[in-house]
């Protein structure tokens, strides 16, 4: 088949995080299988021209310009992507939206409905009922329509099909479709050096809560001086405070912010740690923490993550309640035991190559595709 996937925003940093990473792995998945893709969006923060791929994966890209100042992501639109869209909608039989609030996607997704061109919608979370006073006006306009119209809208949670179905007012085609991670060689549990890491990789944002993590590790430090403590990310709203923190804390190289990435190079950097920590709330299902558990890192997460329930039932980490004492304890607890570490570890790979293999989630994709594009004949 042929597929367009339309996501938000590419950076070189990752800025956008999950979803591109999903629209990747996806689309390599789908090319692997024979099937010719797509991914499309905006874009900011490279020197010169834009990409023509990213990890292989064909994409065209379109500037990203702020319609909306003082929104954020929401605020940003893809100068150029609708005429594209237009022109290039008959070489498609099906597009996968990455939508969200914001004058990327939801434009796309109405347009491709408009132009008759089967769809489906894949939220990551992003779509829930809202008090944010420019929701409602967004979600009369576009969202609601958009939702009932799709041949398919996947969800990674129950709290997720509650609030889309909530968000539709109406009977939606919900679908359940979880993050595939490629499968990894298991990367052991830490650096050869014989010093542990403890790794904090995601944005640098409110909902993150990196500086819990920062807590954490000054709490720590004293207890483990042969254990480092890394965060890793960009800024999107908590950089002052988190070096702020570090500072406080005095722990020199021990403890350090080492900025943004390149997506690309996350699974390596995620290859060199000990322990994985996201202390996130309300996650619906952080590719990273996948992508750590893919490579035999166990995982420290809180209990209103979308994974908890599968780390805690494979026993592929420990899960925690948002207080900082139990965080510090998890991450205390695995610093401490060589053996809990490698077992969790070992079980966190297997659990990942068993049941969220990408190969799976294309298939499975594949199938639903096929529907969308014979519903409309």
């Amino acid at each position: 088949m042929r597929i367009l996937s339309v996501v938000t925003l590419v950076t070189p940093t990752g800025d956008f995080g999950g979803p591109v990473r999903v629209a990747v792995n996806q689309a390599a998945a789908l090319r692997a299988q024979g099937h010719e893709v797509v991914v499309i969006a905006a874009a900011r923060g490279y020197e010169g021209e834009f990409p023509t791929d990213v990890e292989g994966v064909p994409v065209r890209l379109f500037p990203a310009r702020t319609a909306l100042p003082g929104t954020g992501f929401a605020g940003l639109r893809a100068a150029g992507m609708r005429r594209w869209i237009r022109e290039h909608r008959n070489d498609f039989d099906v597009a996968h939206i990455h939508i969200a609030r914001d004058l990327v996607t939801l434009p796309a997704a109405d347009l491709v409905r408009r132009l008759g061109l089967p769809y489906v919608l894949q939220p990551h979370g992003m779509i829930d009922p809202s008090s944010n006073p420019l929701a409602a006006p967004l979600d009369a306009a576009l969202t609601r329509r958009v939702l009932r119209d799709a041949a398919a809208v996947f969800y990674l949670t129950p709290v997720e099909k509650e609030g889309l179905a909530a968000v539709g007012g109406g009977d939606l085609d919900l679908m359940f479709l979880g993050n595939g991670v490629p499968e990894q060689p298991a990367a052991g549990t830490g650096p050869t050096s014989g010093e542990l890491e403890v790794l904090f990789l995601a944005r640098i944002a409110p909902r993150k809560r990196p500086t819990a993590f920062v807590d954490a590790a000054a709490a720590l430090a004293p207890a483990h001086p042969d254990v480092r403590f890394r965060l890793v990310g960009p800024d999107e709203g908590e950089g002052g405070a988190v070096t702020a923190a570090i500072a406080a804390a005095g722990l020199g190289d021990r403890l350090e912010w080492e900025g943004p990435i390149a997506p690309e190079l996350s699974v390596g950097r995620l290859a060199r740690a000990s322990v994985y920590v996201l202390p996130s709330v309300d996650e619906p299902f952080p590719m990273s923490v996948l992508e750590a558990m893919s490579l035999g890192k166990p995982v420290v997460i809180t209990d209103t993550c979308g994974l908890a329930p599968f780390v805690a039932e494979t026993g592929s980490g420990i899960v925690v309640d948002d207080s900082i004492e139990q965080l510090t304890a998890a991450i205390d607890a695995l610093i401490s035991d060589p053996t809990m570490t490698r077992s969790m570890g070992n079980a966190a790979a297997e659990a990942t190559r068993e049941r969220m293999s990408m190969a799976a989630v294309a298939r499975s994709l594949a199938e639903t595709y096929s529907a969308a594009g014979s519903s409309r004949r």
